[in-house]
C-alpha cells in the first residue's frame, strides 16, 4: 500500500470492524508472508518479543517465502493496528494478511 490516503483508509475500516467484531483485550492472529531471509523472519518476530505472542514460521513449497503467524493478546483496535504499521515499516518485502 504505497498511498498513504488508500493506507489509512483501510486501517480506519479495520479498526471498526475489530471494534465490532471483538471484546477487548483478545487474541489476535496475524499473518504475514516475507521473502524466506532470516534477517526478514526475525524482524517480523522481533516486533511481537516481550509480549508473550505464539508464533509459528513455514516455508513455502518453493522455500521463495516463509508464512509467519503470531497469536498473541492484544489490548485494543489501535494496538493491533500500530503493530501492523510497524512491521510494514521495518520488514521490507513484507504482505500483511
Amino acid at each position: 500500500m504505497s498511498d498513504p490516503s488508500k493506507s489509512e483508509e483501510f486501517y480506519k475500516k479495520l479498526k471498526a470492524q475489530l471494534a465490532d467484531t471483538a471484546l477487548w483485550p483478545t487474541n489476535y492472529l496475524y499473518k504475514f508472508i516475507v521473502p524466506t531471509e532470516t534477517e526478514k523472519v526475525n524482524q517480523v518476530e522481533e516486533i511481537f518479543n516481550n509480549l508473550g505472542a505464539v508464533i509459528t514460521t513455514k516455508q513455502s513449497k518453493n522455500g521463495k517465502y516463509t508464512s509467519v503467524s503470531i497469536n498473541v493478546r492484544m489490548k485494543n483496535p489501535d494496538h493491533v493496528i500500530s503493530k501492523y504499521k510497524e512491521v510494514a515499516d521495518k520488514v521490507e518485502g513484507v504482505i500483511s494478511l
